[in-house]
């Protein structure tokens, strides 16, 4: 007889004595007997404000304090369903989130609360956590005992918007066995216990924080270390203060990190494991190597359709084996791609074939579907199959590369092309910190490449040509016909490069951009005058 896996709630009724570890902010710690007390508390209070005819969400508009943490806890012990508000949006996108996710309270605090300012919420009440009403709440219902039924493993515990990078977010649908089960799987993937303590400095509104990391600490009872945002500066400091062993990140944090000037006792810290996804393969190394720690890198999305862990042995730059019932298919016809070639210079030489979606042919993983929104719903599940809308490739082996989004496919002179292979390949210059691909439309058909750049110490347009044209793996066909050269590049809260806003851009931005044309290999400055030509040929 199997067991049943535990709920969100099961895992932190299981604490509500446990005085030696908790919370810890700032100058703050909070036990998790105070916080399992608390949080029941505030469970009893949200009950009474809810309309009962209408569905108990409750918008939270806040960065990594304790707050957050005491309105998921109370989602746990009173049935409520926690929104995760991006803190990125503003005005009418911002109300859009609240208005879909249907909240009937929104949490915010006195800095956050001029978002709201002008916005039509529709009688959403909204509560500010520096502010008397809150304060009111939890002093009324202090030592009040939780409102709600034990809820089962697919009920819904948390709605978490996709990162929008392509499009309007869509409301994820997360239950309590899409937060329990990761938290309890990757405690004993790292043998983590409440002598561990797990560091959160990602944003708690999206799912790798919570999914990877705060429900790790509540599985096992460890401390929970809170930074209210990422800092690439304070990391290793706040991962000393508060003894982390244990972090978790998403993309770009690793790059920072490593942007920050080598000092000789880098490895004098207690992190032993840093877990996270979208990692490059330079960063991963470099990180592990800097700060002697482990740094295991995975693949999957809030939706938890498709996972990809990476296993001993993995190639650079792969996501790891493929699993079985994943595959990659072609998105016209449902076929499987045949197994990339290579030449002897390690370029694919038949990506437009090899390159497909990644599909989970067994079924839809852990996915629960979008929030009212059937449309997404539909397109994600085909035919019982989950259809990620990443790209990738196989070798012979049986190894998988990401190759972008769906969204981002290039179409340069009749061929698919992926970003993904483009970036790692020019991420190896010594002066690219970061780098994000798209296509900008080709006067003729189809797309062009363009690459945005954040490059240290400036960067020589020449050499960095001669550096393009000595990359074996680079075709002719992923050249970059632009490329920008950028202080940052625009990203969404989550560190997701907004690939739709540089393709809008174009040539059009106060940031430098160089031109190759067709069948060139040195670049020249888009002055007024060039760009102005660009636009008459686009136009045409």
């Amino acid at each position: 007889m199997t067991t049943a896996m535990p709920t969100v709630t099961d895992l932190l009724l299981r604490l509500r004595d446990e005085d030696d570890h908790g919370i810890l902010f700032e100058d703050k710690r909070i036990p998790w007997s105070e916080h399992v007390a608390l949080s029941a508390g505030l469970a009893a209070g949200l009950a009474a404000l809810f309309d009962p005819a209408a569905p108990r969400h409750v918008g939270v508009l806040l960065d990594n304090v304790p707050e957050f943490s005491l309105l998921l806890g109370a989602a746990a012990l009173g049935g409520s369903v926690v929104v995760g508000l991006n803190t990125t949006r503003r005005g009418e996108a911002l109300a859009g989130d609240i208005a879909r996710a249907d909240c009937q309270v929104v949490v915010t605090d006195t800095e956050r609360l001029a978002l709201l300012d002008g916005l039509d919420l529709g009688g959403v009440r909204v509560l500010t956590i520096d502010g008397p009403e809150w304060s009111d709440l939890l002093a009324t219902h202090r030592g009040s005992a939780a409102p709600s039924p034990a809820p089962s493993g697919d009920d819904l515990f948390m709605l978490i918007f996709t990162s929008g990078t392509s499009g309007n977010p869509k409301a994820v649908r997360v239950t309590h066995r899409m937060v329990a089960g990761p938290g309890i799987m990757l405690a004993e993937r790292f043998g983590l216990s409440a002598a561990d303590t797990a560091y959160i400095s990602m944003p708690m509104f999206h799912s790798g924080a919570v999914m990877a990391c705060w429900a790790v600490a509540v599985a096992v009872g460890a401390n929970l270390a809170l930074r209210r945002k990422f800092s690439a500066s304070q990391f290793i400091p706040d991962v000393r203060r508060f003894g982390a062993t244990y972090a978790h990140y998403v993309g770009k944090p690793l790059a920072y990190v490593l942007a920050t000037p080598e000092r000789a006792d880098d490895a004098d810290n207690p992190l032993k494991v840093l877990y996270g996804n979208e990692g490059s393969p330079s960063s991963i190394a470099e990180f592990g190597r800097r700060f002697d720690v482990r740094v295991v890198d995975g693949f999957g999305s809030t939706e938890g359709g498709v996972l990809i862990p990476r296993s001993p042995g993995t190639p650079v730059g792969a996501l790891g084996l493929l699993p079985p019932g994943i595959e990659v298919l072609d998105p016209d016809t449902g076929v499987p791609c045949p197994a990339a070639e290579f030449d002897t210079a390690g370029r694919i030489v038949n990506a437009d074939v090899a390159t497909g979606e990644l599909v989970n042919t067994a079924g839809t993983g852990s996915f629960a579907g979008y929030y009212k929104n059937p449309e997404a719903e539909a397109e994600r599940v085909r035919n019982g199959q989950y259809w990620s809308g990443d790209l990738g490739y196989r070798d012979t082996e049986g190894f998988v590369y990401f190759a972008g989004r769906s969204s981002g496919w290039m179409r340069v002179d009749g061929e698919n092309l992926g970003t993904a292979p483009i970036e790692q390949i020019l991420g190896r210059h010594p002066q690219v910190g970061e780098v994000a691909a798209y296509g900008v439309p080709d006067p003729e058909v189809g797309d062009r490449v363009a690459v945005a750049l954040v490059a240290a110490d400036g960067l020589d347009i020449a050499e960095f040509a001669r550096f393009l044209g000595a990359q074996p793996d680079l075709g002719p066909k992923q050249l970059p016909s632009f490329v920008r050269v950028c202080t940052d590049l625009p990203r969404t809260a989550t560190y997701k490069v907004l690939g739709r806003t540089l393709s809008a851009e174009r040539w059009h931005c106060a940031d430098p951009v160089w031109y190759r044309a067709p069948g060139g290999t040195e670049f020249e400055p888009v002055t007024p005058e060039l760009r102005a030509k660009l636009d008459a040929e686009l136009n045409s």
